[in-house]
């Protein structure tokens, strides 16, 4: 009847924050916080672009970016951000990744 085990493979990696902040420090890394405007402004990773998946303009903003970066991606709690990652991986970006857990679990210095 229900066929668990027959899902989507994912086109991103979640990885922890660890590895997120290693690759965040990497000069051909782009990090993306997705959330909204207010959130970004209360405390951000260093060096993130705001980007909000919930606006309208989102996937007009994320089109015109090079995709031979690699794409470091976080929201509050990695939902949104795994969302992102799906969104730019249909339209063909190739290395992204989402911080799992999101910032909620980031143990590292926020701006």
């Amino acid at each position: 009847m229900f066929n668990f085990f027959n899902t989507k493979p994912k086109n991103y990696e979640d990885i922890p924050a660890g590895p997120f902040h290693d690759l965040a420090l990497n000069k051909d890394s782009v990090i993306l916080d997705v959330r909204t405007a207010g959130e970004f402004a209360g405390g951000k990773i260093r060096g993130a672009r705001n980007i909000d998946i919930m606006s309208p303009g989102f996937a007009h903003q994320v089109k015109n970016l090079p995709k031979d970066k690699t794409y470091v991606v976080y929201c509050r709690s990695g939902n949104r951000s795994g969302q992102a990652c799906e969104i730019m991986a249909e339209m063909g970006f190739k290395n992204l990744k989402n911080l799992a857990g999101g910032i909620m679990r980031w143990p590292f210095e926020t701006v």
